[in-house]
């Protein structure tokens, strides 16, 4: 067989535990906070007179406030599974 040491175990989906491990993982209060103070930096900016950046700037909002919903979301969906509850149970028991 061929000597196969050039291909790149990256590309095939091969993590090694240390870079996994050192994944940035953001609180959801951390992701509000900053979703917030972008949209303030930008008000701040654009009566400054800086239009172009301050839109720039508070348009990063809507997706670091989108992110924080989302890992909410997750979270909340993920201890429903773990407690075993699903929908369906909770509408069966209150009917």
């Amino acid at each position: 067989m061929e000597n196969l040491n050039f291909i790149n175990p990256l590309l095939h989906g091969i993590i090694p535990e240390e870079l996994e491990n050192k994944a940035l993982s953001f609180s959801t209060k951390q992701l509000v906070c900053a979703g917030v103070g972008t949209l303030i930096a930008g008000a701040v900016l654009k009566k400054a007179g800086h239009q172009k950046t301050g839109a720039m700037i508070a348009g990063l909002a809507l997706p670091i406030l989108a992110t924080a919903i989302y890992k909410k979301i997750k979270k909340s969906s993920d201890e429903k599974a773990v407690s075993g509850y699903s929908d369906t149970d909770i509408v069966n028991e209150h009917a």
